[in-house]
C-alpha cells in the first residue's frame, strides 16, 4: 500500500452505508460513529462522573470543574459580560464535544472527526447561528443590523461597507472551520509520514530500515504528545474565538 493509500485510509471518512429519508440520502460513516460516541460520553458519562460521590472519580470531577470555571471566568464573561452565564451551557458543551472528538482520534482504531471539513463546517455554523442570535437578542433585529457598519462612517459608504461587513461575518465562520480542520488533520499526516519512513528506507535496505525505525518511532511519540496538547488547544481556540465573535455582536461599542 502506497503512502497515498495509507493517508486516505486513516484520514478520509469511510462510509459504510446510506440511510434514505425521502429526498435525503444520509451517510453512515466512521466519523459519524465518532460523533455518536462523543455525544454519548457527554450525555451519559459526564453526568455520571459529576453526580458520583466516588473518591476514585474525584480527579475527573475536579478536572471538569476547573475547565468549566476557566471557560466562565477567562473566556465567556470577559467577552460577553455578565450575560455570558446564560450561554455557559453552549460554550461548555462546544468545548468538551470538540475535545472528545479530538482525543478519539488518538485512540487505536479511532478517527478524528474534526479532521473532516463537513464536521468543522457544522460546528462553525453553530457559531454563526449563535453570533447572530445573541446580537439580535441583545440589540433587537434592526439595531443589530444597523450596527454591522461602524458608527461615524459617511452615509455614502454604507452601500459599499454593509455587504463587506456581511461577508466578514461569513469569513469568520469559514476561518473557524478551516483552522480546526487543518490543525487536526496536519498532525495525523505528520505521524503517518514518520511511520512511512521505516518502510521507505526499509525497501532500500533492511539494515537502513532498522536504523531509521527508532528515530521514526521517537518522532511519532513526540508528535503524539504534541497532538494531545493540540487537542486541548484547538478546542480552547475554537471556543475562545466563538466568545470573541459573540461578544462583538452583543456589544458593538
Amino acid at each position: 500500500m502506497g503512502l497515498k493509500e495509507i493517508l486516505e485510509h486513516h484520514i478520509v471518512d469511510k462510509i459504510w452505508s446510506w440511510v434514505v429519508l425521502g429526498p435525503l440520502r444520509l451517510p453512515v460513516s466512521k466519523h459519524l460513529l465518532m460523533m455518536g460516541i462523543a455525544s454519548l460520553i457527554l450525555l451519559i458519562v459526564f453526568p455520571l462522573i459529576i453526580r458520583s460521590r466516588s473518591a476514585a472519580l474525584a480527579p475527573f470531577r475536579a478536572l471538569i470543574e476547573i475547565i468549566v470555571l476557566f471557560l466562565r471566568d477567562e473566556v465567556v464573561e470577559p467577552n460577553l459580560g455578565h450575560k455570558g452565564r446564560a450561554y455557559m451551557g453552549y460554550f461548555s458543551t462546544l468545548f468538551f464535544f470538540i475535545l472528545v472528538l479530538n482525543l478519539l482520534g488518538l485512540v487505536p482504531y479511532g478517527a478524528t472527526a474534526t479532521g473532516n471539513l463537513a464536521v468543522t463546517a457544522g460546528l462553525a455554523l453553530t457559531t454563526f447561528a449563535l453570533v447572530n442570535f445573541a446580537g439580535i437578542k441583545e440589540q433587537g433585529f434592526f439595531g443589530y443590523f444597523s450596527h454591522i457598519v461602524p458608527k461615524g462612517v459617511p452615509v455614502w459608504l454604507y452601500p459599499l461597507l454593509f455587504p463587506i461587513e456581511l461577508i466578514g461575518l461569513l469569513t469568520k465562520t469559514f476561518a473557524l472551520c478551516i483552522r480546526l480542520f487543518a490543525n487536526m488533520i496536519a498532525g495525523h499526516i505528520v505521524i503517518l509520514a514518520f511511520i512511512s519512513f521505516i518502510f521507505i528506507f526499509g525497501s532500500l535496505s533492511a539494515v537502513v530500515g532498522f536504523g531509521v525505525a527508532p528515530i521514526s518511532v521517537g518522532l511519532v511519540l513526540f508528535t503524539l504528545l504534541l497532538e494531545l496538547f493540540v487537542a486541548f488547544l484547538q478546542a480552547y481556540v475554537f471556543v475562545f474565538l466563538t466568545a470573541i465573535f459573540t461578544g462583538a455582536a452583543m456589544h458593538p461599542h
